[in-house]
C-alpha cells in the first residue's frame, strides 16, 4: 500500500494521540472530516494501524527488574528453533523476544520479580533443556530512550 503525506501525517497524530476526535484529525492534516475518516479506515483495513491503546507506565502498575539475555542454541535444526521459541511463547515474564544474527540466535527481554525470581527462570530453562547452550544476562540499570520509530521514516 503507498502512503501519501496525508497517509503519514494521520499515523504520525494517532501514535501521539489515539483519543483524537476524528473533527481534531481532518483539521490538523487540512482535509474534511468524511475524506480524512476514509483513510483512517483504510489504513485500519490494511493492518497499518492494527489498533488503539493507553501507554502505561509500567513501573507504577507492577514492580519488574528488567533483564536483556542473549541466547546462543545447542543447535541450529528447524525444531530447536521452533522448541525453544514455544518455551519463549509461554513464558509470560518474557516481554520481547527477537532472533538476531551475528553468533548470538536470540535477545530476550524480561520483566521479572527479583534478579532471584529471573535466576530461577533461567535454572528452569536449563534443566528443562530447551537448548540453550550460553546466555548472558544484563541488568538494565536504565531505560535512556524507548520510543517507537518516527512515522518520516516510512518516507525513505
Amino acid at each position: 500500500m503507498k502512503l501519501d503525506r496525508y497517509d503519514l501525517k494521520i499515523l504520525e497524530i494517532l501514535a501521539e494521540d489515539g483519543r483524537i476526535t476524528k473533527s481534531r484529525l481532518a483539521e490538523a492534516i487540512n482535509l474534511s472530516v468524511s475524506p480524512c475518516w476514509e483513510r483512517v479506515r483504510r489504513l485500519e483495513k490494511a493492518g497499518i494501524i492494527e489498533g488503539y491503546g493507553a501507554r502505561l507506565n509500567s513501573r507504577m502498575v507492577v514492580r519488574r527488574t528488567p533483564v536483556w539475555v542473549q541466547i546462543e542454541l545447542k543447535s541450529h535444526h528447524a525444531g530447536d528453533f521452533q522448541r525453544f521459541e514455544a518455551e519463549v511463547m509461554a513464558t509470560p515474564e518474557v516481554t520481547e523476544c527477537v532472533a538476531v544474527g551475528g553468533g548470538v540466535d536470540y535477545l530476550i527481554k524480561v520483566e521479572a520479580e527479583t534478579i532471584d525470581a529471573y535466576q530461577r527462570l533461567i535454572d528452569g530453562w536449563l534443566m528443562s533443556e530447551i537448548g540453550i547452550q550460553r546466555y548472558f544476562t544484563y541488568i538494565v540499570t536504565k531505560t535512556v530512550k524507548h520510543t517507537a520509530p518516527p512515522i518520516e521514516l516510512a518516507c525513505d
